[in-house]
């Protein structure tokens, strides 16, 4: 492998990409960049691709499968912290605010790494078939996927034979997770809308308040999962935003806010979401309120790994890592990736690795405090270290290609 070669220009690459993040649908810079790299590399290469920002680079080289390696290019409305000399300074508008922009779920690693991978594999002469190298925007959205697909479909009528994608999580660096079947939880999300009657805030009896109303469906809907769903069961419900009011002695006319919900299992999907459904229109009836507006945004679908694929990639991984490479457990984040490979019902195969100083997360894991101590993803303070998390990365996607490439 010819790695060594190229870490300073994958290292180079994260930093600029670290300092620089772009949020959802708006990936222009970056890109623009990933474009400008590949026809460095002297890919066939494809801007535009899909509904936003979405770039494509193909290197053919003779007769063999068509294998998709992905890595997503958004960033996140959240402002870094400062712990690192190339970190970011960017700002951008998000729902009606200005805020900071970060690489907070690490999608600059993925990025970085892909293009230090797609070197690797250009420098070795050893395999041949067909490389689709996709740059995807608005991962953070769930529908980046999705809206490539057409695009996708144009380029490639004959489909693809698998597709790979990895993500960086709160582990150790230098550590790889993988395993088939459910890998990652399916992805609801909701946005209620609670009707009241406004009025001036010395005469509540003249209203009904839509902020206390709203307030008492967010404590009621965190009863779903405590006793509404079973101990064996996985699923999360969040309320992540809760926007109501302009003035304090003002009572609104409604109030807003957001739910996103995870399950693996169908059942329980129904389940929950029915439960919600209840919780809204029991809690305006009590109060006396009109019935508030439920809408549904963007949904992930589960992310299973082929099982076949997955088995041949472990034993890749297994050989390329040795120790540092275990099964994954399922977790509850979401991934639209599995929308690229539904494009043409391609199996695909999606693993993880580490982003963290081995040595903090050792004794995190040992003290019992990996969640206090360790960040998680979409963190201030989610900024992996960079090696040997890239060289990882990069070995991580040279093994995986070259698993499936004749």
């Amino acid at each position: 492998m010819t790695l060594e070669r190229h870490r300073p220009f994958i290292e180079d690459l994260y930093r600029e990409l670290h300092a620089h993040p772009e949020l959802s649908n708006r990936e222009h810079r970056t890109a623009a960049r990933m474009a400008e790299l590949l026809r460095e590399l002297g890919l066939e290469v494809h801007e535009g691709v899909g509904e936003s920002t979405g770039v494509v680079g193909i290197l053919r080289r003779g007769e063999g499968p068509t294998v998709l390696l992905r890595a997503d290019m958004d960033g996140l409305p959240v402002t870094e912290v400062e712990q690192v000399p190339y970190r970011s300074t960017a700002t951008d508008e998000w729902e009606g605010q200005v805020s900071g922009v970060m690489h907070a779920c690490g999608h600059d690693t993925h990025m970085a790494s892909l293009q230090g991978a797609l070197r690797v594999l250009a420098d070795q002469d050893d395999w041949s078939g067909t490389i689709v190298a996709v740059f995807q925007p608005a991962e953070e959205l769930i529908n980046g996927a999705r809206g490539m697909q057409e695009g996708l479909r144009a380029l490639l009528p004959g489909g693809i034979d698998i597709a790979l994608g990895q993500h960086v999580m709160p582990g150790a660096a230098g550590e790889v997770r993988l395993s088939g079947g459910p890998v990652m939880a399916a992805s609801d999300h909701l946005i209620v809308t609670v009707h009241g009657r406004g009025g001036h805030g010395s005469q509540p009896e003249k209203t009904i308040d839509p902020i206390v109303l709203a307030a008492s469906m967010v404590v009621r809907l965190q009863t779903i999962v405590a006793r509404e769903v079973a101990p064996s069961d996985r699923a999360v419900v969040t309320v992540g935003t809760f926007h109501a009011g302009t003035k304090q002695n003002i009572i609104p006319g409604s109030a807003r806010f957001e739910i996103n919900v995870r399950t693996f299992e169908e059942p329980v999907r129904r389940r929950v979401l029915a439960s919600i459904e209840r919780i809204v229109r029991g809690e305006c009836q009590v109060a006396g309120a009109p019935a508030a507006t439920i809408e549904h945004g963007d949904a992930a679908p589960l992310t299973i790994n082929d099982e076949d694929a997955s088995a041949r990639l472990a034993a890749a991984f297994d050989e390329a890592f040795g120790a540092a490479y275990a099964p994954a457990e399922p977790l509850l984040g979401s991934e639209d990736f599995s929308d690229l490979p539904a494009t043409w019902g391609a199996p695909y195969v999606y693993w993880f690795y580490g982003g963290f100083d081995p040595a903090l997360v050792a004794q995190a894991r040992e003290r019992g405090t990996f969640d206090v101590d360790v960040p998680s993803n979409h963190s201030p303070n989610f900024i992996p270290v960079m090696q040997p998390t890239l060289d990882t990365a990069t070995t991580a996607m040279v093994t995986a290609a070259r698993a499936f490439l004749a």
